[in-house]
């Protein structure tokens, strides 16, 4: 009898993960599908995925046009709007976010993209004499700021040209960036390395690594970083930390929904 319970559970396991996948490839299909091409998709006979469908329909959970081809149903999106509304990253990110506060022992910051700047929605600090300045709500320009280069570098150059446009090169410190092609350059820099270094670029005498955060659809909205005093910030230890940044980048996006996450923020070569 309780073998048979265990092959029942086993059964049920896995007609929800036939029901997932099929969601999940309608969901990468960018026309509508039919049943022999959803089959051919998720390499499942095509009676299989045809008394599949029946139940996701019945469930609203796909919709099937006149034509017999399938959609994604209403009732996905209904749910999703529920669970976005429910959802905060910053809730999401704070174990994360004191994890790498911990291993580092430096301030940890949380920041999203916003109208071409960067909004700082969380921070984590130790209990040191000396601490960063920033304060959560608080805005700081993308070209200078470590979160800031590393969304930046993962956006399309259409859009980094519009930014530019939009909030332009303004220089804070003797090292910022303040042309184009300078920061275009640090940028291909980036998306080589996996991270990015504010170098005393927007404050003199502090230091910051910032890797970038996905959000569900994969878009780079968002990055973390860690930040110190340049005297306790040396290059060499910047470069120790990126494993950790990116280690944590990546969880955040997991905690965000990104499901291929981990083709990202991988630490290449860092720079001698």
């Amino acid at each position: 009898m309780a073998t048979n319970e265990t092959n029942s559970s086993l059964y049920r396991v896995q007609v929800l993960d036939r029901a997932f996948a099929i969601i999940d490839a309608l969901a990468d299909t960018r026309e509508d599908a039919s049943l022999a091409e959803i089959a051919a998709i998720v390499k499942m006979h095509k009676s299989t995925v045809h008394r599949l469908m029946m139940n996701l329909e019945r469930h609203r959970l796909v919709d099937r046009d006149q034509t017999g081809h399938y959609r994604l149903g209403m009732k996905l999106y209904d749910l999703g709007i529920r669970a976005f509304s429910r959802f905060d990253i910053r809730h999401r990110a704070r174990p994360h976010l004191e994890k790498l506060m911990y291993n580092t022992e430096e301030t940890v910051h949380l920041c999203i993209l916003d109208d071409g700047e960067m909004l700082y929605v969380d921070k984590v600090e130790p209990r040191r004499s000396i601490r960063m300045s920033s304060t959560v709500g608080r805005r700081n320009a993308v070209h200078c700021t470590a979160v800031g280069k590393a969304v930046l570098a993962a956006l399309p150059e259409a859009v980094v040209d519009q930014i530019i446009s939009q909030r332009g090169l303004r220089r804070f410190t003797a090292k910022t960036l303040t042309t184009p092609a300078e920061l275009k350059a640090e940028l291909r820099e980036i998306r080589q390395r996996g991270y990015a270094i504010d170098d005393e670029e927007n404050e003199e005498g502090v230091r910051c690594i910032g890797a970038m955060v996905r959000d569900y659809s994969g878009r780079p909205a968002a990055a973390i970083s860690v930040s110190a005093p340049s005297f306790r910030m040396s290059r060499e230890k910047l470069r120790a930390l990126a494993p950790l940044v990116c280690e944590t980048a990546r969880a955040v996006s997991l905690e965000w929904g990104y499901r291929e996450v981990e083709r990202e923020g991988v630490v290449r070569n860092p720079p001698g």
